[in-house]
């Protein structure tokens, strides 16, 4: 199905400008919330046609800065390149489901 990707500020747009459902995690290692949800969004990309783009903030901070995140696990959902809808802070699986399923994905 899916697959979980690491990116690079400089490989931001060329992933999120696929072609598809994209769903960009932005974490840190030192972030216990967003270790929680690594897993959830493995399964989660296992389950749908969906790649999920991780990018570690501490070392790619630019476009996190540039989409205002304040606070992290941050998600940000994209089709086809356009940004579809965004979440901050952990949620179960459900949730993340009820959220993926509400923008279409």
């Amino acid at each position: 199905m899916g697959q979980v990707v690491q990116a690079t500020d400089a490989e931001y747009e060329a992933r999120t400008g696929a072609e598809g459902w994209v769903l960009v995690d932005f974490w840190a290692p030192w972030c216990g919330p967003c270790k929680a949800l690594g897993p959830i969004l493995e399964q989660i990309a296992s389950e749908r046609d969906i790649t999920v783009v991780k990018v570690n903030t501490d070392e790619n901070p630019l476009n996190a800065g540039r989409l205002g995140v304040r606070g992290i696990p941050a998600m940000f959902l994209y089709n086809n390149g356009e940004k579809v809808s965004n979440m901050t802070g952990m949620a179960p699986k459900a949730k993340l489901d009820a959220w993926l399923n509400q923008s279409g994905a």
